[in-house]
């Protein structure tokens, strides 16, 4: 079991820096989909808690006329466009193009107005137009919820971070298959790239935005 706090004491003076949250935020929901939610599938994740926290955030983002995206995952069959990706992680046939696994649940699917970007690497930033999108939208910051905390959601943090948008992680509403890859990616993005908040914090910058 990894203590956090001798490893906090480890990086204080290095990596503890903080980023303010921005005026004109956006939420993305990366591949909340029911390949993580049916126990049949080879990526079930058992992250229930999860999706009903993204849920929430959806509901108050939409409210405050915040941009909800969503992501998710489709390979042509045989995953030919999936490259070394699809290659390394065979659990990703799942995602082949008209498979039920690759929906999104009813409690978290997008609604009027919301925008659904389809990827087929970890990142929501690689070979997608979203950067561009969050461009044209004035967007300066991210709030990042989904699956998985280790694989999508940090890379996708990640390269917010490296296309200058203002990383918020909510951790309530990110799940991972394990308590310890979740805790670890979780830990390591508040140290190096992002901000970690909860869900009450994030509800709470949604709600202190200005309606202007």
């Amino acid at each position: 079991m990894t203590d956090y706090a001798q490893v906090s004491a480890n990086y204080t003076g290095a990596f503890d820096g903080t980023l303010p949250f921005g005026k004109r935020p956006a939420l993305i929901v990366i591949d909340m989909v029911e390949a993580y939610l049916q126990p049949g599938s080879p990526l079930y994740a058992g992250i229930e808690t999860a999706v009903d926290s993204a849920a929430r955030l959806a509901t108050a983002a939409r409210q405050a006329g915040v941009p909800v995206i969503f992501t998710n995952v489709e390979f042509a069959p045989g995953g030919a466009d999936g490259g070394v990706f699809f290659r390394k992680v065979p659990a990703l046939r799942v995602f082949e193009k008209g498979s039920p696994l690759g929906a999104f649940p009813t409690r978290l699917c997008p609604k009027d107005g919301d925008l659904v970007i389809t990827k087929r690497y970890a990142s929501a930033f690689f070979a997608t137009h979203l950067a561009a999108t969050l461009t044209a939208l004035g967007v300066d910051t991210l709030m990042i919820t989904g699956v998985s905390t280790s694989g999508c959601v940090r890379a996708s943090a990640l390269d917010a971070c490296q296309n200058g948008f203002l990383p918020f992680v909510v951790r309530d509403a990110c799940g991972d298959r394990h308590p310890g890859p979740h805790e670890a990616n979780l830990f390591d993005l508040q140290a190096k790239y992002a901000e970690v908040i909860t869900e009450q914090t994030a509800l709470a910058h949604l709600a202190a935005l200005d309606p202007a």
